[in-house]
């Protein structure tokens, strides 16, 4: 059964679509951009910030929906600059530790919704 998952740790969705959705023990996060909740503006500080921020969102939405970043089973990244990749990759080590880190692509595209840099999403294990 197809459960939904909104959090306010969270930006808001801003168009029609959840935060997550859960089935099967499974849960499906939709692409995240460095929006700050608490705000609702854009962290675009640097690219180390904008991960931060994609991450720790990444974060409380699984979280919301009974799982946590060690339960990530896939992350997909989307970057505007392929040249970032080294940044991006040394923020998101933080989070993702070799140990649990979950299967990954990361690919380049010609834009990201707000004109972001960094879009992540990820399926995780509840």
């Amino acid at each position: 059964m197809k459960q939904l998952v909104n959090t306010p740790r969270a930006p808001l969705p801003i168009g029609p679509y959840n935060q997550a959705v859960a089935c099967n023990g499974l849960l499906f996060v939709s692409g995240q951009i460095a929006i700050d909740p608490s705000s609702g503006n854009l962290v675009l500080d640097n690219i180390e910030a904008e991960t931060h921020q994609v991450l720790q969102n990444l974060q409380a939405i699984l979280e919301a929906g009974g799982s946590s970043l060690q339960k990530v089973l896939k992350a997909t990244v989307f970057v505007k600059d392929m040249e970032l990749f080294g940044r991006i990759n040394a923020v998101y080590g933080e989070y993702f530790q070799p140990e649990f880190a979950p299967a990954r692509e990361l690919v380049q595209v010609t834009a990201l919704p707000k004109y972001v840099n960094i879009e992540i999403s990820v399926i995780a294990s509840v």
